[in-house]
C-alpha cells in the first residue's frame, strides 16, 4: 500500500468514528404502540390523540405526551414517542376500554 492509500483509509476510519460518536450523543430510543381498528367505533381516535399531543384536551390518568408521532393505517394507527412510561399508560388506557393493541415495543 502506498502512503496516500493508508492516509485515505485512516480518514475514513476517523470519519466513521466521529459519526458514531455524534449519533451516540444525539440518538434517543423510540417506543411504538399500534392500536388496531376492531368492531368498536374508532372514528376520530387518531385526531383525539393529536389534540391530546397539542394539549387541547386531557385524557384522565394519562400524562401529556409532547413529541408524539401518529400515523394512520388501513386497519390500525400507530403512536410513537421517546417517553416509554407515558406510552405504557396510554396503552393501558386503550386496553381498559377494550381496544386491541400491539403493546409497547
Amino acid at each position: 500500500m502506498s502512503k496516500s492509500t493508508i492516509r485515505k483509509v485512516r480518514r475514513v476510519v476517523i470519519a466513521r468514528d466521529v459519526a458514531r460518536k455524534w449519533l451516540e450523543k444525539r440518538a434517543t430510543p423510540e417506543y411504538r404502540l399500534t392500536v388496531y381498528y376492531g368492531a368498536k367505533e374508532m372514528k376520530g381516535i387518531p385526531n383525539l390523540i393529536r389534540s391530546f399531543r397539542d394539549a387541547k384536551i386531557k385524557i384522565a390518568g394519562v400524562d401529556p405526551l409532547p413529541g408524539v408521532g401518529i400515523a394512520e393505517g388501513f386497519d390500525s394507527f400507530t403512536v410513537w414517542t421517546s417517553n416509554r412510561t407515558a406510552l405504557l399508560t396510554l396503552a393501558n388506557w386503550f386496553e381498559k376500554r377494550g381496544y386491541e393493541t400491539s403493546g409497547v415495543w
